[in-house]
Parts: structure tokens; sequence; C-alpha cells
């Protein structure tokens, strides 16, 4: 749709170093076309009976559009903590209120030649019932863990999230998490 702008362009970022320090701030725009590392927060929501929230991302996000995601979250604003992002993300995202606070499972530098953002990783669990933000998410569901894995080689996903999956995956793998 042409005729529709991105979301969140304007939002104010904290620009970071490879030391994940503040070095100045900037518009999220701004931050992706001149690929100024930033912060992201990544939360791995799972239901009652363990399975993932799955969903896709709508066609207006300035990264990775329609893309599918194993993880709700997203950028932390300036001045924001980490910790502050991935309950922000999560409660707006999932469209509920009251979650527990997210647990922090890693974090890593993901870096391609388009983009940059120190990435912490976190887990939560979800009892409430969800309703998933319209303007973030068009497409949702729990899917187990086996269901998830059949889809990662069908559906395009968005690759930091798969880099962060594919780091649960493997600390979990040698008992780290």
């Amino acid at each position: 749709m042409t005729d529709q702008q991105p979301l969140n362009a304007d939002e104010i970022l904290d620009v970071v170093d490879e030391n994940d320090q503040v070095v100045g701030q900037a518009p999220r725009g701004e931050t992706y076309a001149r690929r100024m590392r930033t912060r992201s927060a990544f939360v791995l929501v799972r239901d009652a009976e363990d399975r993932i929230f799955v969903h896709r991302r709508t066609p207006q996000k300035l990264v990775f559009p329609a893309h599918y995601d194993m993880f709700v979250g997203g950028v932390v604003g300036a001045g924001e903590t980490y910790d502050q992002a991935a309950l922000r993300e999560a409660e707006e995202e999932l469209g509920v209120q009251g979650l527990a606070q997210p647990e922090p499972l890693l974090k890593f530098l993901y870096e391609t030649a388009e983009h940059s953002w120190w990435s912490a990783v976190y887990q939560v669990r979800c009892t409430l019932p969800v309703a998933p933000q319209e303007s973030e998410i068009d497409w949702s569901a729990f899917l187990t863990e086996e269901e998830l894995g059949r889809r990662l080689d069908e559906w395009p996903w968005t690759p930091d999230g798969m880099a962060a999956y594919r780091q649960v995956l493997a600390r979990r793998e040698t008992g780290e998490i």
C-alpha cells in the first residue's frame, strides 16, 4: 500500500557503540538509513501449554515487513532499559496488561550489511487472553516447538528473530539456559 507510511520512523533511539554504550541519539528512520547501531529487545512468549507465540508482521513495518517472527519486541527507546522495553513491547504487541517481567536469557550483537543492534533476549509466560496489536501484527497463533520447527524453512522469518532463536536453541543445548 503505497499511501501508508512506515510505522514509528520519527521515534528517538539511543545510538550505541560496539560495547553497547550510548554515544548519541537519532530518529529511528535515520538510524536504519545510516546503519547506526541501536538496541532491541526480543521476548519469547509461551502460553500455559508451553506453546510459542508466532506472528506475521504487518507490511507497514520499517524493518522486515510481512515476515514471521517467534519473538515479540522491538527497539529500545531513548533512555529506556532493555527490561523496560521488553515488558512494554510484550504487553503492547500481545494486547495485555499485567504481564510478568520477562526473564533475561542472553544478549548478542546482531550485525548485517544493512542492520546493527544489540539484542537482549527474554522469555515470559502469558496465560492472559491475547489481543495482538493490529498495527504491528496481522496474523498470530501459539505453536508447539515442533510446529514452529516445521515452518522454519517454509515461511519468511525475520533474520534477527532467527538469529536470536538459534542463540536460544544453542544455549539451551549446552545447558546455559
